[in-house]
């Protein structure tokens, strides 16, 4: 886990994205009722609150090769990085979840073990930091069964790409 971690925090999640030359990588956007890029996380959705995951919605060019969707949420601080959230095999006619969707995800999605060790959205804690909600296309779906290793499940979601997008809050209201 402490690996994923480093290399989260040091890449800023290329990893998953990879960095070869030869892929087009399409962009999503991605956007929230609840989150506004740059601004803080509403505690609600911190482990200060009872909320679970946020909202979020995303759109991009149609894509006839999308075969599904998933979603990494991770957080950088001057403390610590970590993984908060890993849900694959999302349908790829999805474009929203509803609050807590960690609770109760699309039928057929999957979500990894993070890097507290835990299955599902691990609210985040720290105060001052950066909490990345990224959104990403797939050409085929992650074939790794619910509480996969993490590094096993994002090195899946990473060869998978074809299209990609992130919302950035700052730090917990």
């Amino acid at each position: 886990m402490t690996v994923v971690t480093v290399m989260l925090a040091s890449s800023g999640c290329n990893f998953l994205i990879g960095r070869s030359q030869a892929k087009e990588i399409a962009e999503i956007n991605v956007s929230s009722p609840e989150l506004r890029e740059g601004e803080p996380l509403p505690s609600e959705f911190s482990c200060d609150g009872a909320q679970g995951s946020p909202p979020l919605r995303w759109s991009s060019e149609p894509l006839s090769d999308a075969k599904s969707i998933a979603i990494v949420v991770d957080s950088h601080s001057s403390s610590e990085s970590a993984v908060q959230w890993v849900l694959y095999n999302i349908p790829a006619t999805t474009t929203e979840l509803g609050p807590n969707a960690a609770a109760s995800p699309p039928e057929g999605a999957s979500q990894a073990t993070v890097t507290s060790g835990k299955v599902g959205y691990q609210p985040p804690c720290v105060k001052k930091g950066s909490y990345r909600f990224s959104v990403y296309s797939l050409s085929g779906k992650v074939e790794l069964p619910e509480g996969s290793p993490l590094s096993d499940v994002l090195k899946k979601i990473a060869d998978l790409t074809i299209a990609r997008g992130r919302l950035t809050v700052v730090d917990i209201q």
